[in-house]
Formats: C-alpha cells, structure tokens, sequence
C-alpha cells in the first residue's frame, strides 16, 4: 500500500525527536504542572512516542532498565540505523553497472528517508528502557492459553472465498482493517498508543467536557467524554474501544472497554478487559503514559506499561491513506484473475 502524508516536515521532525528523550526530561517531584483556563492539567500540543524501545523487551536483554553502554550498543545495532546509514553513503560509481541477470536488492518497500521510527532507546522516568511493559518483571505478555483460543475465536480466518475474515480475498470487507484505511497499523491507536515505523505523533487537544487524541497514522481520532458514566451498549463496539475519562489531581484517566473483534493490535483485550491509561504531564515537554491492561480471561495477571510522550514543535498533517492507493484494487483484482484461471488462494498470514 502506498501512504502518504508522512509528511516534509517530518524529516525535520525526526531530528529533533532523535535527542528529545535526553533532553526534555524533567524532575516530577520539582514539574509545575501547567493548567488550562478551566483548571485542569494542560496536556495539549503534539507528542511523539518513536523509539528504538518496544512494548515487550528483546529475548536477549534480561532487564527493564539499560545502561548507557548497553543503549548505545542496541541502538548501533538496530536494523532502521544500519539502513539509515548505508544509504548515507554514495554510490561508489566504480562499480559499473548491475550484473545481467544477478539479482538485485529487494525494491518496492520504503528506503530509510520515508520512515520515522526513531533512533534512540527510550527514556522513562529519567531511566533507559528495554521495553514498555515494567509489569510482569520479565517485560513480556502473560497471555495464557485460554486467552489465545479466545483471541482466535474473535479473530476468525475463513478459507476464501467464504470471506468475512481478515486475510482472504473475497473483497475489501474480508481485509484487514489498517489496509481499508479504517484506523491505524500496529495499534498505534490502541488499545496501547504504541510506536510503529513511521507517523508516530499524536496531538492532545481538550474542552471542558472532552479530550480528542488525534493519532496521526491513519488520522484516527480518540474522542474522550469526561465522564465516570459509560452511555454506550456493551453491544456497541467502536474501532479503538469505548473509552470515558476523568481528572486525579494532575492526571488524566482514561478507561476503555469493549473493542472492536474485527480490531488488530500486538495488545488483545477481549469483552471482559478493561484498558486503563493515565496522561501525567511531567516536563514542558514530556507527558508519562502509563497504562494498564486488565483481561482474566486472557491473561494470568493485570499487567502493566510506562511510556514517554516526548513533545515536538510540528504540526500533524493529514495522513490520507487512500491517496494514489493501488494496493487494495490490485490485490483484490489479482485474486480475480486467479479465481478465474482455478487457482486457489492462499490466505494473507497476521501481519498486525
């Protein structure tokens, strides 16, 4: 699929962002917190989440907290730099030509400059960090059996052309919701606002009685009542979950149930999970995202997350997904062709 709207400025962006956990990191305990004209927390402008650190910690790292030679030496050895920096280098125009009939490198995909995954182990609560997930101890996801067959029963995969699952061919009903331009890849959106390849920033904007979280992959939009009363139908499963907000003191809460079953995300929260979040603005430039997933019929354990939302000084433009967007037309006429010459069709693996 061809995206658009990353965005000219975010080649700019990304520069800044490289040294914003570094650098924007403020004592809590010392923060004034600023506040809006109505008095709670001001969390507005444009934060970004893109890091080197995932949600769950790499099978070879054995703690959450890095040190500084150990950051360096993950960073130095991170696919997206290695790239980065070999396409920094000229072209050795010794080289000739291509070889008739030697394969090429692979093409087709993005080079280093249309990607903004970040570059830099993350920075939480002034430690460098391995992963997102601090609880369990060993930063991985306490999903147990019965929680995968739970997952496979919302996320079913039929042989096409029956349809209806995401990953047949049948027609654009049957793919998955981040190729129909529907809400964001890679969860970016939630449940856990997490960072992915590219368009990792999210501008916070808030009323008196809600707050908006627009994420810039996809141009999904959060719309936060600020309420302690859910209105919605159990049975009414918006994309990105139901979600209510409150203030604590200079927190904001968000709570959210009941999402979509056609939604795909590395977290899975089913009809009896509850995502809990919390926005705690710790710097002019920084915002602690914690969040919390609670799901027993999932997971063996509630477990838990921190985050940085590093601030940056850009606007959020469009992400007009469906612009110059040939893929879904031809993937879909490709199985056409296919189907007409008796073909079968194989089913497309997970890819969110």
């Amino acid at each position: 699929m061809r995206r658009f709207a990353f965005g000219l400025s975010l080649c700019a962006v990304a520069l800044a962002v490289a040294e914003a956990p570094a650098s924007f990191a403020q004592t809590v305990g010392s923060y004034a917190v600023p506040k809006t004209s109505w008095g709670t927390p001001d969390l507005q402008g444009v934060w970004t989440n893109s890091s080197i650190t995932k949600l769950t910690r790499p099978q070879d790292v054995s703690s959450l907290v890095l040190s500084a030679e150990e950051a360096r030496k993950i960073e130095a050895s991170d696919y997206n730099n290695v790239r980065t920096a070999a396409e920094l280098s000229p072209t050795d125009q010794a080289e000739g030509a291509p070889e008739k009939g030697k394969p090429l490198p692979p093409v087709g995909n993005y080079n280093a400059v249309w990607v903004d995954p970040g570059s830099r182990i993350a920075k939480v609560k002034g430690e460098l960090r391995s992963s997102w997930v601090v609880e369990p101890a060993d930063g991985r996801i306490p999903m147990t059996q019965a929680g995968r067959r739970k997952m496979a029963a919302w996320r079913p995969r039929a042989d096409p052309p029956k349809g209806g699952a995401g990953g047949s061919y049948e027609g654009p009903e049957s793919r998955s919701p981040g190729e129909r331009c529907l809400i964001g890849f890679g969860g970016t959106g939630g449940p856990v606002m997490l960072n992915v390849l590219y368009n990792n920033h999210y501008q916070i904007v808030q009323t008196p009685d809600h707050v908006m979280i627009l994420v810039e992959m996809v141009h999904d939009a959060r719309i936060i009542p600020l309420t302690r009363t859910r209105t919605r139908p159990a049975a009414i499963e918006p994309w990105l979950g139901d979600s209510i907000g409150w203030y604590e003191g200079d927190t904001l809460v968000v709570e959210t149930r009941n999402f979509h079953r056609q939604q795909t995300s590395p977290v899975f929260i089913s009809d009896t999970g509850t995502l809990t979040e919390r926005f705690t603005r710790v710097g002019d430039a920084e915002i602690l995202y914690e969040f919390r997933v609670e799901d027993p019929d999932v997971y063996s354990q509630a477990w838990r997350g921190e985050m940085t939302l590093n601030g940056v000084r850009e606007q959020v433009y469009e992400y007009a997904c469906h612009e110059g967007n040939y893929g879904l037309y031809g993937i879909l006429a490709g199985a056409r062709i296919q189907e007409r010459a008796g073909q079968d069709l194989a089913l497309t693996p997970e890819s969110e």
